[in-house]
């Protein structure tokens, strides 16, 4: 599913417009966007899942073409657990 399918998706089962599901869709994106750019940003879902940011630290690399050596600098990483919602819904397993 692509952008333009998810927003057709949101319009049908809510019953409203294509372009207030665009708009809708657009604020949420931006709005976990700017949570997470924040100081110890995280956006909590309940059964749906988290969106955090966690640090990757610098590490040595291998430049796959030459085989030689390269320094990967630090950086941070966006991250997402899903819920136990979610989980279940997608492993088609209920946990006990």
């Amino acid at each position: 599913m692509n952008k333009s399918e998810l927003i057709d998706a949101i319009a049908k089962d809510a019953g409203i417009t294509k372009v207030a599901a665009k708009a809708a869709l657009e604020s949420f994106i931006s709005n976990v966007s700017t949570t997470l750019k924040e100081k110890d940003g995280k956006v909590s879902l309940v059964g749906f899942g988290t969106f955090s940011v966690s640090e990757r630290a610098a590490r040595q690399g291998i430049n796959p073409a030459t085989k030689k050596p390269i320094k990967i600098a630090a950086k941070k990483v966006a991250k997402f657990k899903a819920g136990a919602d979610l989980a279940t819904a997608v492993s088609g397993v209920k946990k006990k």
